[in-house]
């Protein structure tokens, strides 16, 4: 690795939930710098699962985001003149990106809806462990499951 390692930067919470993952989720939806179209997205969004499903948001959000969060992945590593996919446990901040990403990219890939309605469809799919986003982990999962036998070649 050349160079310094980054600094560690804090979060500064939401504005309406003061809750720093919700932040970090905003800030993983924003594309071209707009923050406030992405927090006026996630907001809604937010704001539509608490009409549907007659339960806090944020707790769905939280549910959600643990659904979706893999425990392993696989890592590809070149041993001995062959590529080996070696599973290895995922790291708390990974998983959290990992599964945002997943419900991100899952939302944007449904048509016909603007971005809040997909955001929140999405979001409600997965704390009730359905949806785009938990097949997308399910194959990670089964991936690291079905090369367990590499597992030694991990540091």
């Amino acid at each position: 690795m050349r160079g310094k390692q980054a600094i560690k930067r804090d979060i500064i919470p939401d504005p309406k939930f003061q809750n720093a993952e919700i932040a970090k989720f905003i800030n993983y939806v924003m594309r071209r710098g707009k923050k406030s179209t992405a927090q006026r997205i996630v907001y809604d969004a937010l704001d539509l699962i608490g009409e549907k499903t007659q339960k806090n948001p944020i707790e769905v959000f939280e549910t959600a985001i643990k659904n979706v969060a893999p425990t392993l992945e696989v890592k590809g590593r070149r041993i001995g003149g062959a590529n080996y996919q070696i599973p290895i446990q995922v790291k708390t901040e990974r998983r959290f990106l990992l599964a945002c990403r997943w419900i991100i990219d899952s939302s944007r890939e449904r048509k016909g809806k603007p971005m809040q309605e997909k955001l929140a469809q999405e979001l409600m799919d997965a704390a009730k462990k359905e949806g785009n986003a938990m097949k997308k982990r399910d194959t990670v999962q089964k991936m690291a499951e079905a090369n367990r036998a590499f597992a030694h070649f991990a540091r």
